[in-house]
């Protein structure tokens, strides 16, 4: 079972169906014990980071996350979801994050002035190790980015895919069962559906 949290930001509903696609079982809650209950968790996100970090807490949300990855159970953060997963971002104020990644969100700035921001559209990722999360993807793998801040100061070890925008910028990371991208996969077609089908396979 894929349990996706809603913490009330965002249209979630394209990443439900995604996993509905590959998944036969999928849920959507803001439930602090569904949630600690949970056998597979998705973290989504849209918006800004320090809105939704703080309906996480709203609602009770943050421990119930912990409890579960405590649990081994695989995690997989989505966009903000994915920022959400590091220590801090300076999106509009200083906002402090889960902390379960080492790593800092901060505003994407291209040294290329002709690229733009956001960054909206489609990009190759690099895989930089091998990764269950990453299995089966094509050699040249595009996946769809919507974003404007990005995860800095990661730990080398946690990277696992990056892309091409100006420079190179870590899109994708894993440290035990702690999955997050900085894509979305749910709007990256073949790509993203085997992302999705591969996170739906992992086990505890």
């Amino acid at each position: 079972m894929i349990t996706i949290i809603d913490y009330g930001i965002g249209n979630l509903r394209s990443i439900e169906k995604a996993f509905e696609h590959v998944s036969s079982g999928v849920i959507r809650t803001d439930d602090p014990e569904i949630i600690q209950q949970a056998d597979r968790l998705v973290l989504p996100g849209v918006g800004a980071f320090g809105a939704c970090i703080h309906e996480v807490r709203q609602r009770q949300l943050e421990q119930p996350i912990f409890d579960a990855i405590a649990r081994k159970v695989p995690f997989l953060g989505v966009c903000v979801g994915m920022q959400m997963l590091f220590e801090s971002s300076s999106e509009k104020g200083q906002h402090t994050g889960l902390g379960l990644l080492e790593g800092h969100v901060k505003e994407l700035k291209p040294e290329d002035s002709a690229l733009k921001v956001p960054h909206m559209g489609w990009n190759m990722i690099s895989p930089v190790r091998a990764t269950p999360l990453l299995n089966g993807l094509p050699e040249n793998a595009y996946c769809y980015f919507a974003h404007s801040f990005y995860a800095t100061k990661a730990n080398p070890n946690d990277v696992i895919a990056t892309t091409e925008y100006g420079s190179s910028l870590p899109v994708a990371f894993a440290r035990d069962n702690i999955y997050g991208v900085q894509f979305h996969p749910e709007k990256s077609h073949e790509v993203g559906l085997q992302i999705l089908s591969n996170f739906g396979e992992l086990r505890a």
